[in-house]
């Protein structure tokens, strides 16, 4: 309901902004009747994504014995950064299992390059992630 009546305010006002506007115009104008410009309100909001939106997965209890995968940007500190916390989180949990996922395309997703697949079986074979950014 929120979301209906600030969409019709929205258009609403364009519709008064754009009115005085066209009053404007038509005053200077031999005919005020035609004004020399026209504009167009068009809505603020863009298309819906056809992909419905899910909840983040739970959080995990612990982490012993888990799988945990170590994303790593391509940044030059983010690799001893990384390495340095799978080294503390197998201080912490000896029998926990870390895989590193090295990302090499600066300001990309990684889901958009050619390792999507290597990308997203890493992703599906890991019981949780830490992202590494080395910034």
């Amino acid at each position: 309901m929120n979301r209906f009546l600030l969409t019709l305010s929205i258009g609403f006002l364009a519709v008064l902004a754009v009115g005085g506007l066209s009053m404007a115009l038509g005053a200077g104008s031999s005919d005020p009747q035609k004004p020399d410009l026209q504009f167009e309100a068009l809505s603020p909001w863009a298309d819906a994504d056809p992909i419905p939106f899910r909840g983040i997965s739970p959080r995990l209890d612990n982490l012993k014995g888990k799988k945990i995968g170590l994303f790593i940007n391509p940044k030059r500190a983010a690799m001893p950064i990384g390495k340095s916390i799978e080294r503390r989180l197998k201080e912490l949990y000896p029998d926990i299992e870390t895989v590193i996922f090295h990302s090499v395309g600066a300001n990309v997703n990684e889901i958009e390059t050619k390792n999507k697949e290597k990308y997203t079986a890493w992703a599906k074979s890991v019981d949780g992630v830490i992202a590494v950014v080395g910034d």
